[in-house]
């Protein structure tokens, strides 16, 4: 990773893509700094789409109410976009395939639960659709890496996917992941083809989870406390800020905008 201080622009992007937790907030919150980001990127034509692990009722209020052209929630489970006083849902399953699939998930998180001490079903999990969040440190005890690691164990056990965020194991059925469901918004809305999306798009993370979005972006950035998890990754972003979540990327996002 090289530091941000590297990066000398490129006018050619048009897309900012980013992940929320610990990289748009810090210590669980959405300081000013970091909104108002997003409103500089907004303000100056640029197009802003959270890529987040969060759940449809999150995703639901973010694409309404915040400066974005639309957000990829659950993990690619879908995508929403408010647009002309509308709101415009894509689902990677329809309903009777998440009806199905949530039953399932039923069985992975009664034996998460007997089986990994301290972990918990995630607050927000009443508003999801299409996965299961398993907290392990946002409002529950810190669990080891090893604990975390054991609940992916189980999940794929199971036949379904997991991965890691810095907050959560998210875990679902479906061959969908943020990269999926972010090329089928660009290109469905925008009309993106994939040597466009590759060369007009660039992705601000932290975690795990976005290792997929690392790896397809010629161009990524991350917030400094993705070096808690270096060693974990594969794929590594190209560039790194000297802040920590929020101040991270409002760091990053000062290389955009005048």
């Amino acid at each position: 990773m090289k530091s941000l201080e590297e990066f000398t622009g490129d006018p050619k992007i048009r897309f900012i893509l980013t992940d929320i937790d610990d990289t748009l907030t810090s210590h669980g919150k959405l300081g000013l700094g970091a909104y108002g980001a997003l409103w500089d990127l907004w303000d100056q034509g640029f197009h802003v789409v959270p890529i987040t692990g969060r759940p449809a009722g999150w995703c639901e209020m973010i694409a309404r109410f915040w400066p974005v052209d639309g957000v990829v929630g659950e993990n690619g489970a879908f995508y929403f976009r408010y647009i002309e006083g509308k709101m415009k849902r894509h689902f990677s399953q329809d309903e009777d395939e998440r009806i199905l699939n949530r039953d399932r998930l039923g069985n992975i998180q009664e034996e998460v639960l007997r089986s990994v001490p301290g972990a918990a079903v995630a607050s927000d999990q009443f508003c999801r659709i299409a996965d299961l969040a398993i907290d392990f440190c946002e409002d529950v005890a810190a669990l080891s890496k090893d604990e975390i690691q054991k609940i992916v164990s189980i999940f794929r056990d199971h036949g379904a996917q997991a991965k890691i965020s810095s907050i959560h194991v998210n875990g679902w059925f479906g061959k969908h992941n943020k990269i999926t469901m972010t090329k089928k918004f660009l290109h469905d809305e925008f009309g993106l083809s994939e040597a466009e999306i590759k060369e007009q798009c660039v992705f601000v993370g932290d975690s795990p989870n976005d290792e997929p979005m690392f790896e397809y972006f010629p161009l990524s950035f991350a917030v400094s406390n993705i070096r808690d998890f270096e060693s974990e990754l594969q794929f590594l972003p190209t560039f790194v800020s000297a802040g920590e979540g929020g101040a991270g990327f409002a760091e990053i996002v000062k290389r955009f905008v005048s």
